[in-house]
């Protein structure tokens, strides 16, 4: 378990991660959110140790996290660092190498992970052949290549078609089902909200919001609730006026409601069963961009 207690940053008088605390547990993907400047690549730096902490700690397993076992992780840079006139595999496997493995090893691994990745017809091209979403697969490829203990990736989507991304989530939740802790930023909301199992979400380098991805969005939830009745939802507009309740939108048997109290949704419910068959009555949850934009205002 990858844990930040209280992390603080500051550049000469200006605070860039302010007291940044949450957990990044065994086998879990963590969707670390947030706009620019915000303090995601920071944060991340002061897990691998590029940067120290002002105040705080990094912690894995309980303990102070030491020098050899930041060396386990593994790191994919926002900015791309791999060696544009070397050939693919071979970069991969050499950066196996330098973690440890024995070239055989190293080169096996490297040809797993073009595979899964869709690379290997481009396994002999060097690096600067590659179109970009295939260099960042490539980037992705070196960060995995040693087995790390840890993932630590910075936007690992960016550039990437739907196709690409998918492959990425492949190889991102076979590491996870092996126990690794895999943290992740990305201004991809959509792709957050449909891989992660938890978010953090950070403004001015704060922590906003964090926890489990579907208990954050019912944490989130207003009191609107989508109700389909047979055969009209008409009634809705005078029942409405008298009982606190806002009606958003009707259309034929569908309505979108808005309670004025959580105690509303008995009576509501009684009142629409005794007028005819109920379809669904359900709450509306929050798309995770509807609780960004709510928590970083």
């Amino acid at each position: 378990m990858l844990e930040l207690r209280s992390i603080s940053r500051r550049f000469g008088d200006r605070t860039v991660v302010d007291e940044v605390s949450f957990t990044v547990g065994p086998g879990r993907l963590t969707g670390f959110v947030g706009a620019n400047g915000a303090g995601k690549t920071t944060t991340m730096r002061i897990v691998l140790g590029v940067l120290a902490a002002d105040h705080g700690e990094v912690h894995w397993h309980g303990r102070p996290i030491t020098t050899a076992e930041r060396r386990r992780f593994g790191y994919m840079p926002e900015e791309r660092g791999l060696y544009p006139k070397m050939k693919v595999a071979d970069q991969i496997a050499y950066f196996g190498q330098l973690h440890g493995k024995s070239r055989p090893d190293a080169l096996t691994a490297a040809e797993q992970l073009l595979d899964q990745l869709s690379l290997t017809d481009r396994r002999n091209d060097p690096l600067e052949s590659l179109s970009l979403g295939n260099q960042q697969r490539a980037q992705i490829a070196a960060a995995l290549v040693h087995d790390p203990i840890a993932l630590i990736l910075d936007e690992p989507f960016s550039g990437l078609d739907p196709l690409a991304v998918d492959a990425v989530v492949n190889v991102l939740r076979e590491r996870a089902a092996q126990g690794v802790p895999v943290l992740f930023s990305s201004h991809q909301l959509d792709v957050v909200e449909r891989l992660c199992d938890d978010v953090v979400i950070i403004a001015d380098g704060q922590v906003r919001a964090a926890g489990e991805r579907d208990a954050l969005r019912h944490d989130h939830a207003s009191l609107r609730y989508r109700l389909t009745v047979d055969p009209d939802a008409g009634w809705l507009r005078d029942w409405a006026t008298g009982n606190g309740l806002r009606v958003i939108d009707i259309d034929g048997p569908r309505a979108v409601i808005e309670l004025g109290r959580p105690d509303l949704e008995q009576p509501l419910l009684a009142e629409a069963l005794r007028r005819g068959p109920v379809r669904e009555f359900a709450p509306i949850v929050p798309t995770l961009s509807q609780i960004f934009r709510e928590v970083i205002r």
